[in-house]
């Protein structure tokens, strides 16, 4: 296989899918990326940026179907065999070894390429409103107190797990289930909350009120998706049976974060002028009490794929909200929209461009 080991290098199995392949790309990017590590000392600085560049050259491979199938058949060698000739922006021009081809040669910008990554996720998640493409399986939850379970765990209304419902089902004998979706902000999702659903339910010759509002318990960094099961709490379908509740979280837009896992997406929109000048950025934080963040992009070459990752100001994670991932700050850039420039604009600007290029 050559000395270099893609799959070692992203942390997955020859076997992996490509959202698998995808994920273990985004976790190892994250760790490796140099922002991360600026305030290391200098060794360490360099050994990030040899690490960041060698997951995204690992990524580059295989997430492409042609250049993964090289690498499978006839490993780094075959992979790299042959007279280096063009490139694409990705990475290199590649193709089977003796079929008189060009070798793959990785000539990417890592930072280019983690910047399309997630500022690709940033536009799924804006369209579809929730969720994360990279989010494949909702977490297990421990029971919860009063007959409610989460996600994997069914309690009696006892809070014995395998006993009687409430409904007084049996466990050989499922009640049906009905769905309510409950709406969360993002702030409810990143600090915890209590909320509170009204149900309405009919009952045959069960003994209990037609209305109940349910107390929904939302964890510190549960995701859109996340299902809370209510035992016996809905419709009481024959006699003795009353279905199941199962509360759904779902995530309102916000209008400024993006989130895709455990990691916050920030764009900020700057004019041209700032762009080319550099700027300051002030990010107040989900918070309970708010922090603000100051984000410099000064002395940096601003192009819109540029970013900043700002470790551990991402969302919790659910099983242990003291960790929590990064923030990813992208530039959006206005351009101006009077015009056109007069011509003496036309050579001051002509200038200014030329003395930087």
């Amino acid at each position: 296989m050559g000395k270099t080991d893609y799959y070692g290098i992203l942390g997955v199995g020859k076997g992996a899918t490509d959202e698998e392949i995808k994920k273990a790309y985004k976790k190892m990017a994250l760790k490796w990326h140099p922002d991360r590590h600026a305030s290391k000392s200098d060794a360490e600085q360099k050994k990030a940026e040899e690490q960041f560049k060698e997951v995204a050259e690992a990524f580059d491979v295989l997430s492409d179907p042609q250049k993964k199938q090289i690498y499978d058949t006839y490993g780094e060698e075959g992979l790299k065999a042959g007279p280096a000739e063009g490139g694409a922006a990705g990475g290199g021009a590649q193709s089977f070894p003796g079929g008189g081809g060009v070798r793959y040669e990785f000539r990417g910008d890592p930072r280019e390429i983690f910047a399309r990554f997630f500022q690709g996720g940033f536009e799924r998640n804006r369209s579809f409103g929730e969720g994360s493409p990279f989010d494949g399986f909702d977490d297990l939850f421990a029971a919860g107190a009063g007959g409610t379970r989460m996600e994997g765990a069914r309690v009696g209304g006892g809070g014995v797990p395998g006993g009687f419902g409430r409904g007084g089902v049996a466990p050989n004998k499922r009640p049906s289930v009905v769905v309510k979706n409950l709406h969360c902000t993002l702030e409810e999702l990143y600090r915890g909350a209590t909320k509170r659903l009204k149900i309405t339910r009919k009952s045959r010759t069960m003994q209990r009120d037609t209305t109940k509002v349910l107390e929904v318990p939302v964890r510190r960094g549960f995701k859109a998706g996340t299902k809370i099961t209510y035992p016996g709490e809905g419709d009481e379908t024959e006699p003795g049976v009353a279905q199941d509740v199962v509360v759904v979280l779902k995530e309102k837009q916000h209008p400024l974060f993006v989130r895709e896992g455990e990691t916050l997406h920030y764009r900020a929109r700057v004019d041209l002028v700032d762009a080319l000048c550099g700027f300051k950025i002030d990010v107040t934080t989900l918070d309970e009490q708010p922090r603000v963040l100051r984000v410099s992009f000064q002395n940096v070459n601003v192009t819109p794929s540029t970013t900043k990752v700002i470790p551990g100001e991402g969302f919790p994670n659910s099983k242990n909200p003291a960790e929590r991932g990064d923030l990813i700050v992208s530039v959006d850039v206005k351009f101006p929209r009077r015009g056109p420039l007069s011509q003496d604009h036309h050579a001051a600007v002509r200038a200014a461009l030329a003395s930087i290029s």
